[in-house]
Order: C-alpha cells, then structure tokens, then sequence
C-alpha cells in the first residue's frame, strides 16, 4: 500500500498484525501498570507486536455522572510512567487542540475520538506535532469519505496517519460493522479494526452496553478482510470498569483471542 512507517519497534501498514490495547480509561496508578505490564506480557509471548492505550479523559461519557478519568495533568504522569516502566508505546486520545502539544509531549499516538474525526483544527495540531495519528472513524462517516480526515493531517505535513473502524450507527443503540470499510480505507491509510467498540451497544439507560462474546467472531473476520492492526479494550475485571466494561475483553480471553487471529492471518496471507 505504501503507507509503512514505525512507531517504537512497531510497524504500522507493513503487512503483520499488531494490537492497541489497554483499559478504556485511567482507572489508578496501579492499574494502568497492572495492565501495561499484563498485557504485553501476553502479545510478547506470542510475538504479537503492541501499543498500550488509556484515556486521561473520557469526555463523551453517556450521563454527566460518568467517571471521566484522572485528568491531563495526572493522566500524563501516568502515562509516562507507564513508558518509563513498561517500555511500550503509547497512545492515548486528545479532545480538544490545546492539549495537544502537551499530550505530544508524553505519547507515541495521538488517537482522534470518533466523534471528532472532522474536526479540522484538532486534526491539524495533532499534525503539526509529528507524532503518528489514529482517527477513528465516526459513526456516521462513510469509510470513503475518511480520505478527508487523512488529507488533513497529510497536507499539514504529517505522513503518519492510520484509521481505526469502529462501527457504524445502526438505528438507535446499536452499532454495525460492515467489512467492505476496511478494504475501502485501506486504499489510502493502513487500517485498524476496534473489536471491543464494534459490539458496544451506545447509550443504554446512562451507560453504554455490549456484547463482548462477539469480539472474537468480529476480530476474526476483520483479520480475514485484511487489516493492520486490532484495537481492543482489555480489562480484568470488566463488570467493576469505570467505563466501557460492558464491551472490554476480559484479560484472560486475550491470549486466546490473538492466537486465533494470528492463525487467521496465516492462513489468509499464505
């Protein structure tokens, strides 16, 4: 496709699967070390390369009495310890311009929110830091309008860009993949499937729901079609998540759930 290039020892777009995984949110300290040392630990195992994710701010919970996250300032020290410590990538989103060049500072990967994926001014700071670029593709953008997201950040000087699908909006509180997307998007950025958001059930009651016993079929699948990477959220505990519990893999699928997708590509690529 000719969109290769590296974050850490990671390569985006060259062919071999890697993973994006963490908690949906900064829960503690401890926790987010918990899990940047757990999860590796198993992608390691199996040769899977990995880049950890956490939020610092969740800022499109559903109810206003969400738990949102530590904050900026807290989050980012976090965060960096995480790399400090655990020696991975990192990414986390960024909501809002400002923070930008700040969050630059700590993380590998700057993720756009789904929400503001057509977001010029977001999209065009997080450009000018030069760090790679994840846009979630939103709900209710078709995958051949996505190009216009990435024009953005490639005509403000940034090569770095990949995409992520999440699902599209399917009536009221759920969500469809459609796997014609990622070949779509593909034409113009490396792609990465989000396995965990795609069987999020939005905005049940004042949370939002899931079906996480559908994160492997649809994992599979997206490996099938052909994709880069696979985005997960990975929780041990996910009935006590502060956020997103409902549609997070739980840790002790995970192993599992990546060999699975690495016999896929196997198969698939021979």
């Amino acid at each position: 496709m000719g969109f290769e290039f590296k974050v850490g020892d990671v390569t985006i777009g060259g062919g071999k699967l890697f993973l994006i995984a963490g908690p949906c949110v900064i829960e503690s300290e401890e926790h987010a070390l918990k899990m940047a040392e757990c999860i590796p630990g198993v992608a390691k195992a199996l040769k899977f390369p990995y880049i950890f994710k956490a939020s610092y701010d969740k800022a499109n919970r559903t109810s206003i009495k969400s738990f949102r996250g530590p904050g900026v300032g807290e989050g980012l020290r976090i965060l960096q310890k995480v790399k400090e410590t655990v020696g991975v990538p990192v990414l986390t989103d960024v909501h809002e311009a400002v923070d930008v060049q700040r969050v630059a500072e700590v993380v590998d990967v700057l993720q756009i929110p789904a929400f503001l994926c057509r977001q010029t001014d977001l999209l065009i700071a997080a450009a000018k830091t030069e760090k790679a670029i994840n846009v979630k593709k939103g709900q209710f953008v078709s995958p051949w309008d996505m190009k216009h997201a990435v024009a953005k950040i490639r005509e403000s000087g940034n090569d770095r860009v990949f995409l992520t699908e999440r699902g599209s909006s399917f009536g009221y509180n759920n969500l469809v993949v459609d796997m014609r997307s990622l070949a779509i998007m593909r034409e113009f950025a490396p792609v990465v499937f989000d396995a965990t958001h795609s069987v999020q059930l939005p905005s049940v009651g004042e949370q939002s729901g899931g079906q996480p016993q559908f994160i492997p079929v649809l994992s599979r699948a997206a490996v099938a079609a052909g994709v880069d990477g696979v985005f997960m959220e990975v929780h041990d505990n996910p009935p006590q998540a502060k956020s997103d519990g409902a549609n997070a893999l739980d840790l002790t699928k995970l192993r599992d759930t990546l060999s699975e997708l690495m016999a896929v590509q196997k198969a698939v690529t021979k």
